[in-house]
C-alpha cells in the first residue's frame, strides 16, 4: 500500500537548485506544487503561485485518469514538489511520476524556497 514511500520504489525524482527553481517559475517554465497541510499553509504561506495539494490528496486531485485531477496540471509540464523538509514532496515526486509526469523534480522545503529569493504569499 505504501510502496511509493520506499526508496527506489520505480519512479525517479531528482533534487532541483532552489535558484533554478525560483527563475523557472518566474518564467512560467514549470508547475510548482506544495504539498503541506493546511495548518502549514497557515501558518508561513506559500510560494508565490504554487498549488496546494496536501499528499494526502496527490492521487485524487494530480492523476490524469481522475475526474478530479487539476486542470493546472499537464504530464508535459516539468513540475516541483516541495514540503517543510524534503520527505513528503519526495514521496509525492514518485507519485506523480509513476502517473505519467515527465519531469518531476523535489525542492524540498518552503525554506529553500524563500532562501532562495522565492517569493512568499499568504495562503
Amino acid at each position: 500500500m505504501f510502496n511509493f514511500l520506499r526508496p527506489g520504489g520505480g519512479a525517479q525524482v531528482q533534487r532541483i537548485n532552489p535558484k533554478d527553481a525560483v527563475a523557472k517559475a518566474a518564467k512560467g517554465e514549470i508547475t510548482l506544487i506544495d504539498v503541506r497541510d493546511m495548518n502549514e499553509l497557515r501558518a508561513s504561506g506559500k510560494a508565490k503561485g504554487a498549488l496546494h495539494v496536501p499528499l494526502s490528496v496527490v492521487k485524487m486531485k494530480c492523476d490524469p485518469s481522475s475526474p478530479e485531477c487539476l486542470k493546472a496540471l499537464s504530464v508535459e509540464k516539468p513540475v516541483v514538489v516541495y514540503c517543510a523538509s524534503g520527505a513528503r514532496s519526495q514521496a509525492a515526486g514518485q507519485m506523480l511520476a509513476q502517473m505519467g509526469y515527465q519531469q518531476v523534480f523535489n525542492l524540498g522545503g518552503l525554506y529553500d524556497w524563500h532562501a532562495a529569493g522565492g517569493p512568499i504569499e499568504r495562503a
